[in-house]
């Protein structure tokens, strides 16, 4: 099943180069998020990603960002 949600972070000082942070999820695997940057210090992710539940899909978001970050 494909689950769609949003994950909302609030970014740590050192990730003030957005374009490097967003190349680190895509190589962590996050290719199923659309991510915007709109707000200063923050980023959301709307995944669309791909899970037998939507646990397992959000859990595998998590740690795949926690990867990036």
């Amino acid at each position: 099943m494909e689950f769609e949600f949003t994950l909302t972070l609030t970014l740590a000082a050192e990730n003030t180069d957005l374009d490097a942070f967003i190349e680190r999820l895509g190589a962590a695997g996050c290719t199923d998020a659309l991510v915007g940057i709109g707000q200063a210090g923050r980023i959301a992710m709307n995944f669309n990603r791909e899970a037998d539940s939507a646990r397992q899909a959000i859990r595998s978001a998590l740690q795949d960002v926690a990867r990036a970050i």
